[in-house]
């Protein structure tokens, strides 16, 4: 029986529930009146249920789905303004003992030449990722308690922290490693991770058990329990997804929902971010035997939809999808993008844009100077801010100013400076041109006061090269 505050992953995620509020939403999506009533609660900025979110996805009236894409750009408008955040993924090691047939790492995989970074190499990929203009990184690496054991990803995460590079340096760790226990994710914490990221890959557990068929991973409980440890090892911000195309979409939209409610409803605080990433091609894998792979369109209106539902929650889309589509899903709810990213171990060090270690293809190949001066150009400001970890507003206290509304007294201010930063350090002199003029116009629609003035003076200092901010 669904109950979301239960620990049990059968409770929380709960297939009965799911099946009921797919059966409401196929009577229920074609009644405009309900179909309205969700979109006016929607727009008190207050979230939507998981029955109302999947009413929302399976309505087809060309006008109201107009409405959901208007009021998700509203949404993402009101919570994260047009700050972007960037980052890149860090792959450490593709040694992997898990059976997922989706995935390249795969154990069954003899084609993959397995890779594992030593902390020198760490670092020189570090140093590469700095000197583009970095300075949050997603640490990656396969599930393998031999060659990746917690101690190599802490000595990691130190090793990463301890680089600087022309003055600069990573300020934000966040880390995509495999479902753990509650003393290790109380050691992550304590190393200084940011986000701790784990991907559901799809909530159907039947489907789930057939995915992967071999491994730890294997085990669909303590996978889809691994953020309830996280948290009570002191992992005050999560970060949840699924792998879009391995089961029915639907199916998968209302799990997702129903995990951020569990979490809400057990910890106070939801999932800090949610990622979307689209089953793609790569090494050995082909989207042949993915009938569930979704179109453009449909996943277009997933992101609009998760944007209303969960309106104080980052959204995340990687380099998985091409520049035009991830323009078209900025407007509709993505807060953060990846830019300048490799996927294979090793990749920020070497010369070729793919190699046989890739865990996917790389559609969005553009270097990040390119990425920023596009999101410059659209008008979004490119944020490298890291503020919130740093000072400690993570958890229900960055919940709690997300949902007054103060964030953006911090959040502005404060990507303003980090790309000023970038500018200075990083950016091509066509790119530097489109940021000074994204800059003035931004400071002028900080209304007059005390952060309008301490935003001028510090991108002042800024310009002196005084760096010792808390951004």
């Amino acid at each position: 029986m669904y109950n979301p505050l239960s620990t049990h992953a059968d409770e929380f995620i709960d297939h009965a529930e799911i099946l009921a509020s797919l059966e409401e939403a196929a009577r229920e999506s074609g009644n405009r009146q309900r179909v309205r009533e969700i979109l006016e609660k929607a727009a008190r900025c207050k979230g939507l249920s998981h029955r109302e979110a999947a009413i929302l996805m399976d309505c087809n009236d060309p006008e109201l789905e107009q409405e959901i894409y208007k009021l998700a750009e509203q949404v993402k408008q009101r919570f994260y303004g047009n700050r972007i955040v960037l980052f890149a993924p860090l792959y450490l090691s593709n040694y992997c003992i898990n059976g997922c047939v989706y995935c390249p790492y795969h154990i069954k995989n003899k084609t993959l030449p397995r890779k594992k970074l030593s902390q020198e190499e760490i670092t020189d990929e570090v140093r590469a990722l700095i000197r583009t203009g970095h300075k949050r990184l997603a640490v990656e690496a396969g599930e393998d308690p031999v060659h990746n054991p917690l101690e190599y990803i802490l000595d990691s995460i130190k090793t990463i922290y301890s680089v600087r590079e022309g003055g600069n340096s990573i300020r934000r760790v966040n880390v995509n490693i495999a479902a753990t226990d509650v003393e290790s994710y109380r050691k992550l914490k304590n190393a200084g991770i940011g986000t701790y990221i784990l991907f559901q890959e799809t909530y159907n557990r039947k489907q789930y058990e057939q995915l992967h068929p071999t491994g730890p991973k294997s085990n669909y409980a303590w996978h889809t329990e691994a953020m309830d440890r996280a948290q009570e090892g002191g992992c005050d911000d999560v970060g949840i997804g699924v792998l879009f195309g391995l089961s029915g979409y639907r199916y998968e939209l209302v799990g997702l929902l129903m995990h951020a409610e569990h979490l809400e409803a057990r910890f106070g605080v939801g999932p800090h971010t949610i990622s979307m990433p689209r089953i793609c091609p790569a090494d050995d894998v082909s989207l042949d035997s993915f009938p569930d792979a979704l179109p453009d369109a449909i996943f277009r209106k997933i992101v609009a939809v998760l944007r209303i539902s969960v309106p104080y929650t980052g959204m995340i889309i990687s380099t998985r999808e091409s520049a035009r589509m991830r323009a078209q899903l900025l407007a509709c709810g993505v807060s953060q993008i990846s830019g300048g990213s490799r996927t294979s171990v090793g990749g920020y060090t070497t010369e070729e844009r793919h190699d046989e270690t890739a865990q996917f293809d790389v559609s969005d190949t553009r270097p990040l100077d390119e990425v920023v001066r596009w999101l410059l150009e659209t008008n979004h400001i490119p944020s490298f801010c890291t503020a919130c970890y740093r000072e400690g507003r993570t958890g229900d206290r960055f919940m709690s100013l997300c949902k007054s509304g103060k964030i953006s007294l911090c959040c502005t201010p404060n990507a303003l400076m980090t790309l000023k930063e970038y500018l200075m350090d990083y950016a091509s002199p066509q790119t530097r041109t489109e940021g000074e003029r994204l800059i003035a116009e931004s400071i002028g629609e900080i209304p007059e006061g005390r952060v309008r003035e301490k935003t001028l003076e510090r991108l002042r200092l800024i310009e002196a090269g005084e760096r010792d901010f808390r951004f």
